[in-house]
C-alpha cells in the first residue's frame, strides 16, 4: 500500500462504526530504608523503589537502553540493544556507547522490560539486573545481563519454536515482573499467529512456567496490560492478529473487525476475564495502558490509536468504566483531499500521576496533558516534531523523519525522550525514509510547575549513522527504571 492510500485508509477507518497471588502489602510511602544503588556509569543500578515518591527523589538518569532494528530496512544484520548517554556532563552525551547484537536476524526488537521492578522492593536479592527483550516477530525472547549496563551481555535466548509447542503463543510484546519475582509476557497469538493469544509466565531462572491465565475464552485481541494487585485487577488493550498486522495496514481489516476496540479486566488472583469495555467506533485499537503508580488508584488512561484518542478508565458501583477525555480531530493537509488523523501511537504518565504525555505520529505533534482531574485533562504544552505537516524543526541541522511515537518520561518527570519508529511494516508504508535514512532519539525539557515542553536542542541521537548502517529505534528504559515499568504494590 502507498503512502496516499494508507493515509486514506486511517481517515475512513476512523469514521467506520464497528492463578498468582499478589504479595502482600508494599512499605508504607515514604519509607527510605532501601539503598539508592549506583548509579554512576558502568555500574550496576540496584534500586527497587519503597514508593513513587521514593524514585522521583532519586538520582538523575545517565544512560538509556532501547532496541535498534534492521528488520525491514534491507540491511541483512541482527538488531541490536544500544546503549546511550543521556549525561550532560559526561563527554559522550548524546551518543550510542555500547551495542549489543542478537544472535539471528529478523527478530523485530519492539517493547521490553526487567526481571524484576519496585513491585518487588523488600525481596531479598532483587536487584533490576536483566532486560527481557523479546522479539515481535520471531518470538524469541533475549535476557540481557546488565549489570555492567555499559556493556550489556547476553545471558540466554528462549526461542520462540520453545514457546510455540509449549504454551501455543507466539508474539510477545509487554514485559512483567510480579511482585513474586516470575515474569509476565503479553502474548499476541497462537503458535499459528492467530488471536487472541494469552501470557506467558517465565520463572526467575527465566524458565517457562506456562500460561498466567485460565482461560483466554471472552478475549478477543491482546497488547498491552497493568496490574494493580489493591484492586484484584488487571487490566489488557487489543491490537490485532499477528497475521493480521505483520503485512502491514489494510483497511478491509478494519472493516472486517479484525483490529480491537475494547479492553479486557480480569481478576488478578483468580486469573480470570471479569469484564470487557467496548469503546466503540471511537476508541479503535486501544494500545498502551497507563495506569495510575499509586497502587491505591483506580484510575488509568489508555490510548486508542486509530481513533486519535485517550480514554480514561476507572470504576464505578463495583464495575469499570471507561470515557473518551483527549480526540486528536483529523486535520486538513495540503495536497491530501480528506482529513488527516493524528494516530496516538503512545502515552507516558508521571509517577506523580499529574502529567500525561502522548504521541501523534500522523500529525508529528507530541503533548502535554496536566490530569490532576483525570475526567478533565488539560493541555498544557505542545510541540511538533515531523509528522506530515512537516512543522518540525532541524535539529543539527538534519530534519526530522516521521513523527514522534516512543516515549520515555526520567523519573523525576523533567526529560521525555522520544523516538520515531512504529513497526517496521507501517513505517515502510507510510514513512519509508525512517528505513533510508534510520531513525533518531530526541530530548525535551517539561515543565513540572506550570506546565510547558522545550526541545533541547542539545541532544539528538542520529540512527542513521550505525556502524551497519541505518537502523530504526523504539522502547527507551533507564538502569534506574522508568515510569512505564515500575508497578507499586
Amino acid at each position: 500500500m502507498k503512502r496516499r492510500d494508507f493515509v486514506r485508509a486511517l481517515a475512513a477507518a476512523a469514521v467506520i462504526p464497528a492463578g498468582l497471588h499478589a504479595r502482600g502489602q508494599a512499605a508504607p510511602h515514604g519509607h527510605h530504608g532501601h539503598q539508592h544503588g549506583a548509579h554512576q556509569q558502568g555500574a550496576l543500578c540496584e534500586t527497587l523503589y519503597a514508593s513513587p515518591r521514593d524514585a522521583m527523589q532519586s538520582p538523575r538518569e545517565t544512560l538509556a537502553f532501547l532496541p535498534a532494528m534492521y528488520t525491514g530496512t534491507g540491511i541483512d544484520k541482527p538488531d541490536y540493544l544500544a546503549v546511550v548517554d543521556v549525561d550532560p556532563q559526561s563527554a559522550t552525551y548524546s551518543r550510542v556507547v555500547a551495542r549489543l547484537e542478537m544472535p539471528h536476524t529478523g527478530d523485530e526488537l519492539h517493547h521490553f522490560g526487567w526481571n524484576a521492578c519496585s513491585s518487588c522492593h523488600g525481596e531479598a536479592g532483587k536487584s533490576r539486573r536483566y532486560l527481557v527483550l523479546p522479539g515481535l516477530t520471531s518470538g524469541r525472547i533475549h535476557i540481557v545481563d546488565v549489570q555492567d549496563p555499559r556493556q550489556p551481555r547476553l545471558h540466554k535466548v528462549i526461542e520462540g519454536d520453545e514457546i510455540a509447542r509449549r504454551v501455543n503463543l507466539s508474539t510477545p510484546h509487554t514485559v512483567h515482573c510480579l511482585a513474586d519475582g516470575k515474569i509476565m509476557i503479553s502474548m499476541l497469538g497462537d503458535a499459528q499467529g492467530n488471536a487472541p493469544g494469552g501470557f506467558l509466565l517465565l520463572n526467575e531462572q527465566f524458565d517457562i512456567l506456562g500460561r498466567w491465565e485460565k482461560s483466554n475464552a471472552g478475549m478477543q485481541f491482546n497488547y498491552d496490560f497493568w496490574y494493580q494487585p489493591r484492586h484484584n485487577m488487571m487490566v489488557s488493550s487489543q491490537w490485532a492478529a499477528p497475521r493480521t498486522v505483520r503485512p502491514g495496514f489494510k483497511l478491509d481489516d478494519v472493516q472486517a473487525g479484525k483490529y480491537g476496540q475494547a479492553l479486557h479486566f480480569w481478576d488478578w488472583q483468580k486469573r480470570e476475564l471479569l469484564q470487557t469495555v467496548d469503546l466503540g467506533p471511537e476508541g479503535l485499537i486501544p494500545l498502551e495502558v497507563r495506569w495510575h503508580h499509586n497502587p491505591d488508584s483506580t484510575h488509568g488512561f489508555v490510548g486508542a490509536a486509530l481513533s486519535s484518542s485517550i480514554w480514561h478508565c476507572y470504576r464505578a458501583d463495583g464495575r469499570w468504566q471507561a470515557e473518551k477525555v483527549v480526540q486528536a480531530d483529523p486535520v486538513e493537509i495540503e495536497g491530501w483531499p480528506f482529513p488527516v488523523p493524528g494516530l496516538t501511537t503512545d502515552l507516558v504518565l508521571s509517577l506523580d500521576d499529574r502529567w500525561l504525555y502522548l504521541s501523534n505520529w500522523l500529525h508529528g505533534d507530541l503533548r502535554q496533558y496536566d490530569v490532576s482531574d483525570p475526567s478533565r485533562p488539560k493541555l498544557t504544552g505542545q510541540v511538533w516534531l515531523g509528522g506530515l505537516q512537516d512543522k518540525g524543526p532541524q535539529v543539527r541541522g538534519k530534519p526530522l523523519t516521521g513523527g514522534p511515537q516512543m516515549l520515555q518520561l526520567s523519573l523525576d518527570g523533567r526529560r521525555l525522550y522520544v523516538t520515531n519508529s512504529l513497526f517496521s511494516s507501517w513505517d515502510n508504508q507510510f514513512y519509508p525514509e525512517i528505513a533510508r535514512q534510520g531513525s533518531h532519539m530526541l530530548q525535551l525539557d517539561c515543565d513540572t510547575e506550570q506546565g510547558g515542553l522545550t526541545l533541547n536542542d542539545k541532544f539528538f541521537v542520529d540512527f542513521g549513522r550505525e556502524p551497519n548502517g541505518p537502523s530504526r529505534a523504539h522502547e527507551i528504559r533507564f538502569p534506574g527504571g522508568d515510569c512505564t515499568s515500575d508497578i507499586w504494590i
